[in-house]
């Protein structure tokens, strides 16, 4: 015996032997010759380079509709200010907890031992900071724990450094 199948308009078909129906509907194949055309038709797997191709292309696509919820400052965008006697301050995001920025020390700058009220990453950019007696150069990455009292930081030839954590209290006062 053979059932007409009604769908919604845009709608996927169903398996062999189902039938739907709906307000707005449209007539289609009966549910044997459904049935015959699932059999006649089965997929054939993709090999593993069509996979990864396929792959690609969808995860480029996912990733260029979330790319304006990405945050990026060029580096000519952003203010620098003052920090404290010669250092700039140059804020590259907020959360309300943690603050990602860049410090720009001149020749000769330094910043008082201090404590952090949560972990601040430290990472030298360019020049050389000396923590104390502890030299890091570019490339050169610095802990600063919790509730940890560091030494003076100073740089004699000038840096750039980046740094996540706190919001530093000198910030706080300007």
């Amino acid at each position: 015996m053979k059932t007409p199948i009604d769908l919604p308009a845009g709608s996927a078909r169903p398996g062999p032997g189902a039938s739907a129906t709906a307000t707005a509907t449209e007539s289609v194949l009966d549910s044997d010759v459904l049935a015959w055309l699932d059999e006649a038709v089965a997929p054939e797997p993709l090999d593993a380079a069509a996979q990864a191709r396929v792959k690609q292309r969808l995860l480029r696509r996912i990733a260029a509709d979330s790319t304006p919820r990405h945050h990026t400052i060029a580096p000519t965008e952003g203010d620098w200010q003052p920090f404290g006697p010669g250092v700039t301050m140059k804020v590259l995001h907020h959360d309300g907890r943690s603050l990602s920025y860049l410090l720009r020390l001149a020749p000769g700058a330094s910043l008082p031992a201090h404590h952090h009220p949560q972990d601040e990453e430290c990472l030298v950019l360019e020049g050389e900071m000396r923590i104390g007696d502890i030299v890091i150069a570019a490339g050169g990455y610095h802990l600063g724990r919790k509730g940890v009292l560091h030494d003076r930081l100073t740089s004699p030839g000038g840096a750039l450094i980046f740094l996540r954590g706190a919001v530093p209290e000198a910030v706080l006062a300007l």
